[in-house]
Order: structure tokens, then sequence, then C-alpha cells
């Protein structure tokens, strides 16, 4: 372990442009113990351009040392159920080396704090169902499994 969890100095910052090149290192571990993804560097440039250029989504980094150890990112989503906005939450990675640390419920609390501000009533995200250390990690921190099922079909071709 790299420093004691009460020790760190992290700064939950919204990512900028500079901070690519890392964030796409960061999917690139997340993706590639996703069953249903893969990485691909130019995907996640253009899917990360587009969160960064959109008013109704957020990218969180967590750096330390000026360096980013971990991200997060939301999107606002209209609920009819809500009545209102809800957001998802989606690419919550930190470092290998630095998971256990308290980043990734710093992450967390700061996304909440983005979407509160902005009148949402629920956060939702999802959670590969082999990721047992995710999945603990999230129930540790109050979120609970729904009964809905995640089903997805895509749309030509996905370059």
């Amino acid at each position: 372990m790299p420093h004691a969890a009460l020790d760190l100095k992290v700064t939950i910052r919204p990512a900028t442009s500079d901070d690519l090149e890392q964030l796409v290192q960061l999917l690139h571990q997340l993706f590639e113990i996703e069953a249903d993804f893969s990485p691909c560097e130019r995907r996640q440039h253009r899917g990360l351009h587009l969160l960064m250029a959109d008013e109704r989504a957020c990218v969180l980094v967590a750096e330390l040392g000026g360096k980013v150890h971990g991200m997060c990112t939301a999107q606002l989503v209209v609920s009819t159920a809500e009545g209102g906005y809800s957001a998802w939450v989606e690419d919550v990675v930190v470092r290998r080396s630095w998971r256990g640390m308290g980043i990734g419920r710093k992450l967390l609390e700061g996304i909440s704090h983005w979407a509160r501000q902005r009148g949402a009533k629920r956060l939702q995200l999802l959670a590969d169902r082999e990721n047992r250390s995710a999945l603990g990690f999230y129930e540790y921190l109050g979120w609970r499994p729904t009964q809905l099922v995640a089903w997805r079909r895509c749309l030509g071709d996905n370059t």
C-alpha cells in the first residue's frame, strides 16, 4: 500500500483535456475486467470528449501528486418513476495500487454532490456481476441491488 487512507490528500475535481491519456488508461483497466466491454483507445477518447462537452454530464478525477489515480462519470437522465432527474453513474475506477484508500468513496461523494446540485432524485449504476470487490464496495457504501436486469442492443457499427 502506498499510503494509509487517512494520509491521502486527494483532490476530487472535474476532468480536463490534459487528463485524457490518464483517463483512457484507467478505462482500459476497467474494461479489461468487464465481460460486456473491451478497451478501445479511440472509442474511449471519443466518449470522454462527448461527456466533457455535455452540460448534463460530469467526469470527475481523483488527483494526488499531479497524477490521476481514479475517475468517475455520471449523466443526468429523466426518470418518469422519480418525476425528475436521475443520474447514471459509470466508469468508477481507481488505479489498482491505490484501491482501498478511500479514493472511490470520495469520487462517489463528489458525483453525488454534483447530481444533487442538479436536482437528481436518484443515483444508479451498473456493475459487472463477477466483480465481487466492486459489488462489495458499493454495498459497503449503502448502494443496494434492484430487481431490474440490464439489457442492451447495439445499433450499427461501433468503431
